[in-house]
């Protein structure tokens, strides 16, 4: 089954217009609280709950939240390995997941703590390390583990113990520890945007990865979305989004981020240079997002037909779940779920 998700803008990134922080689209219990239920009550299946050390608000706590506040939506949590010790971790998800039903899902991130470097390679390490013992843990089960970041010889706290389960572990990267570490590790391996033929391409190849493992992957897409009933409307929406944006803003913003130096972001770097005079990548991808964000810089912009003709291309190249996002993401939510998501169904 697709699986169709929304964003909750935790990270201080919502905007009427890029690079133009506005007061009232500032990460808040309010308003991200409704762009939750808003896209519960849009008939969205899912929805991100980013993580950013400096920017916005926790996403574990606000997790725990609005998990009494939805009864359908899944809550998928973005966590930063190697913030919290693993059997702390186990305990803050295994009670959320209870408070949440069963609905929620993991976003594993892999990124520096703030204040250290680590290469690639010892990060993805510990990130492999990290989720073998959560995993074990989550299970109910006692993790007894050493390895070259993470150490654990504890039993299972007992939230999970009563209430075990085997976590859906959502996570992303292109660098070479970052593909091993996901062929390990996790269950749905998130790309951002990219040319069909380029993400089928690393399909093939996580898929290679996997079975040497003895796993199987599912895949998901992380993008932006502009639709309105015209393609000449949704071109000029996005042209609208960057009307106030400057050079200097925009390289400030995507600065900021964490992850700013990844194998990810330098090729949706590529991606932007790549793009014509309008920003364009296809027809229908626009890199212009990627101007004032880190990370997924791509929007798919179009009328519904086009909209969702390129989320079916997609999916019928083999991916099963969509993350999407709009600014601001309130009525990008609505717009998406009204003339997008029927198409879908």
């Amino acid at each position: 089954m697709t699986e169709y998700a929304w964003f909750a803008a935790l990270c201080d990134d919502d905007y009427e217009f890029l690079g133009v922080p506005d007061p009232a689209l500032q990460s808040s219990w309010d308003h991200c609280r409704s762009i939750v239920l808003r896209a519960e009550q849009n008939g969205f299946d899912n929805v991100l709950l980013p993580s950013g050390y400096a920017l916005g608000i926790d996403a574990t706590a606000f997790a725990s939240a609005i998990a009494v506040e939805t009864s359908r939506i899944k809550l998928l949590l973005a966590v930063r390995l190697g913030e919290l010790v693993v059997p702390q971790l186990a305990r803050q998800i295994a009670t959320v997941q209870h408070m949440a039903r069963g609905r929620l899902v993991i976003n594993a991130i892999s990124s520096d703590v703030p204040g250290e470097t680590l290469s690639s390679e010892a990060r993805y390490q510990r990130t492999t390390e990290s989720i073998a013992v959560l995993r074990t843990l989550l299970q109910g089960k006692r993790a007894d583990y050493d390895g070259q970041f993470i150490t654990a010889h504890v039993d299972a706290p007992r939230i999970a113990v009563q209430h075990p389960h085997d976590p859906v572990v959502y996570f992303g990267g292109l660098s070479e520890a970052a593909r091993q570490c996901a062929a390990e590790s996790c269950d749905v391996f998130l790309m951002w945007p990219d040319t069909t033929e380029r993400m089928s391409e690393v399909m093939r190849e996580m898929n290679d990865r996997a079975a040497t493992f003895g796993r199987t992957l599912r895949y998901g897409w992380r993008s932006h979305v502009i639709v309105r009933e015209t393609e000449a409307e949704a071109r000029a929406a996005a042209s609208r989004l960057l009307s106030r944006l400057d050079v200097e803003t925009g390289a400030a913003i995507r600065a900021k981020s964490l992850d700013s130096a990844s194998a990810g972001v330098a090729r949706q770097s590529e991606l932007r240079d790549a793009a014509d005079e309008d920003g364009y990548v296809e027809r229908h991808l626009w890199a212009g997002v990627g101007r004032a964000r880190s990370g997924a810089g791509i929007a798919i912009v179009g009328d519904p037909d086009q909209v969702a003709g390129k989320l079916r291309e997609l999916r019928d190249a083999g991916i099963d779940t969509f993350i999407l996002s709009g600014y601001p993401h309130l009525a990008e939510c609505d717009l998406v779920a009204r003339h997008v998501l029927p198409q879908l169904r």
